[in-house]
């Protein structure tokens, strides 16, 4: 029996015009079926929203982690339990992130993800697909991750992991400059992959080349690549200043100080600036030790190191991160909100969520309000989201 229900009597984002329009939601076995004005029709089950502000549900394409656990480490069930807590905080998309580890130890994660992507359960988080962040990491940019386990690109690994990712949407984030980098890219593309340049020493003219062979985005800007130089302007001006390169940016205030979010704001279209947390298994978390890419993390106040002192991933939830981002901005919500909804999604290609329309997944979050917003409901695929 299908599951259809109509959602009415709520001020709904529009992602085209940005703005919230009195519309109905007429939802079928998790898909928006119809937007219109009316309030009922047969065989449809009516919510009313009572007047209260709409916007789709988050996208989080570089998440490691939520409420102790981490994609690397947690088994079949403990995926299942993440993503119950994602959608709980507002993300109802997740590119489950993979941080550097041994091949075997990666291709056990990805099988551990796969059933929770194949067979989503109601009003749980959606993951849309895989991203690998690591092991083709430059180790002089390694940030956080455990140089035991990088390795330089290599096909027939690349053929085995993405074989196993399947399906799309797939990312990659790789240090292009390195031995074999080009091939890497230009093979992940023919799968389909889509290719962030991270954990870099590549100068701006080897990042334009990574461009040039397929790369479409930059991971965690300005964080683990080389900065900004009058005389080597580096992987950081090559993400500032190519329109057609998303940028992601973890958007903590540690990270980035608030005035280099703007900075990025500022400098990339507006559709190409992407939100990301980064978070590890410490986000809706305690403080205290946790694990990532392979080495000891320290959380204290919020924020995640390494026993050397290097940012270890963020606590961040992407609400948080919408927040963050519309205070070090000066933007209202209705111009923040594609930053972590249809941005992400475009990025990696997941071009069925991100947005409140015809076809598109529904889902979405139930704000208290718009100046100051909290999240009231989360409702994925049309099916509301229990806290407990």
């Amino acid at each position: 029996m299908k599951h259809r229900v109509a959602f009415v009597d709520g001020l709904v984002f529009d992602s085209t015009t940005e703005s919230f329009q009195k519309v109905n939601i007429f939802c079928e076995d998790g898909y928006i079926v119809d937007m219109c004005q009316d309030t009922t029709r047969d065989g449809y089950t009516v919510i009313s929203l009572d007047g209260k502000h709409i916007i789709p549900g988050l996208v989080d394409v570089h998440t490691h982690g939520i409420c102790g656990n981490d994609f690397n480490l947690a088994n079949e069930q403990q995926v299942e339990e993440m993503c119950k807590s994602y959608a709980r905080h507002g993300t109802t998309s997740v590119m489950a992130t993979l941080a550097s580890a041994g091949f075997s130890k990666l291709m056990n994660s990805i099988f551990a993800i796969n059933p929770n992507r194949l067979s989503s359960k109601a009003g749980y988080a959606n993951l849309i697909g895989i991203h690998m962040e690591g092991r083709y990491l430059n180790p002089t940019k390694k940030g956080a991750h455990n140089p035991e386990y990088l390795a330089l690109p290599n096909l027939e690994e690349l053929d085995t992991l993405a074989q196993a990712m399947m399906p799309a949407p797939l990312h990659f984030s790789i240090a292009p400059e390195l031995e074999g980098g080009e091939a890497f890219i230009k093979k992940a593309k023919e799968y389909g992959a889509t290719i962030g340049v991270a954990h870099t020493n590549a100068t701006y003219e080897e990042a334009m080349m990574a461009l040039s062979w397929g790369a479409t985005a930059f991971t965690h800007t300005f964080n683990a690549m080389t900065s900004i130089h009058h005389r080597m302007p580096g992987a950081t001006t090559c993400a500032l200043t190519t329109d057609s390169a998303y940028a992601e940016v973890i958007c903590d205030g540690l990270h980035l100080h608030p005035a280099i979010v703007r900075l990025i704001y500022k400098a990339k279209p507006t559709d190409k600036l992407v939100l990301i947390t980064d978070s590890l298994a410490a986000a809706g978390a305690k403080d205290g030790e946790y694990d990532l890419a392979g080495t000891g993390v320290i959380v204290k106040n919020g924020c995640a190191m390494d026993k050397n002192g290097t940012l270890a991933g963020s606590t961040l939830t992407m609400f948080k991160a919408l927040k963050n981002f519309m205070s070090f901005c000066g933007l209202p919500l209705n111009k923040a909100i594609r930053f972590a909804t249809i941005n992400p999604a475009s990025m990696v290609g997941a071009l069925f969520v991100g947005k409140l329309e015809k076809c598109y997944r529904a889902d979405f979050i139930v704000l208290t309000d718009v100046s100051n917003p909290e999240i009231d409901e989360v409702y994925v695929g049309g099916r509301k989201v229990e806290n407990e």
